[in-house]
């Protein structure tokens, strides 16, 4: 999701807001979660309704009170005190507040995994993984003749007492919210997690597992060229042959041997 001029600023604060709102407990941000995540789809599927509440000619207090009537008593008390504040900001485009919504309610998940945001980070990797390599499972959670209630059904039986709770939560969101595919979804929250962490995330590929101590080393590396601590997920990738290759953000750098060997087969081609 990208945002731009008045929803860039309307999400910084309100992901501020959510911050603190939450803060009392991971079951705070968990129930806020459900209710922002929930509340987005609504603004997505209902086109009148978005586009009443993101018109910077209605009165706030006629905005505010809308979404009071249509959630009040239904949903998170705390969450729906954000989605308030949210119609009360100016957007750039109308549909930026069904995807800010959403975006705070994957905030809120992460939040809601308290300390173990390392586990999560690594778990929704995993989870990532193994919906790209195994066509069976990506397939059955792509399947658009499966309802989402049997895919969620499915997350459930995956996941469910194996993984954190903001796991499945986020797990089961992938298949509904608005990114093309769940890997997608997948990689997305897993660069939220670590921006909540303070972290940036790169994707190591590796022919072999690597040490303790190469894995520290890395990290420090990684650490120090781009000023922030730096979140690993590793991947032995047998057809890397050798060295190692680390993507992060737009960033390659590729050491591997099977990189040096492509460019010297350009090389004596050309």
């Amino acid at each position: 999701m990208d945002f731009r001029g008045a929803s860039a600023d309307a999400v910084a604060a309100l992901t501020e807001e959510l911050k603190t709102a939450v803060s009392a407990s991971p079951e705070a941000a968990a129930k806020a979660a459900d209710t922002l995540f929930e509340v987005s789809q609504t603004f997505r599927a209902e086109a009148a309704l978005r586009r009443f509440v993101t018109d910077a000619s209605v009165p706030a207090e006629a905005k505010t009170g809308l979404v009071g009537e249509l959630f009040g008593g239904k949903v998170d008390a705390t969450g729906l005190g954000v989605v308030e504040s949210a119609v009360k900001h100016r957007w750039t485009h109308a549909g930026d507040l069904s995807d800010a919504v959403e975006r705070l309610s994957e905030i809120a998940a992460v939040r809601s995994a308290g300390d173990e945001a390392k586990r999560l980070a690594d778990e929704l990797f995993a989870v990532q993984q193994a919906v790209q390599e195994t066509p069976e499972l990506r397939d059955a959670l792509s399947d658009p003749a499966r309802t989402t209630a049997d895919k969620v059904t499915l997350v459930d039986d995956l996941l469910g007492g194996k993984a954190l709770a903001a796991t499945v939560t986020l797990t089961k969101q992938a298949l509904a919210g608005t990114y093309r595919t769940a890997t997608v979804a997948l990689g997305e929250y897993q660069k939220v997690a670590a921006a909540v962490a303070g972290e940036g995330t790169a994707v190591v590929r590796v022919a072999a597992p690597l040490s303790e101590g190469d894995t520290t080393r890395l990290a420090a590396a990684l650490a120090q060229k781009y000023g922030r601590k730096v979140h690993l997920n590793i991947v032995v990738d047998p057809a890397i042959v050798g060295g190692i290759k680390v993507s992060i953000g737009d960033d390659v750098i590729d050491g591997t041997i099977s990189s040096r060997l492509d460019g010297a087969q350009r090389a004596l081609a050309g």
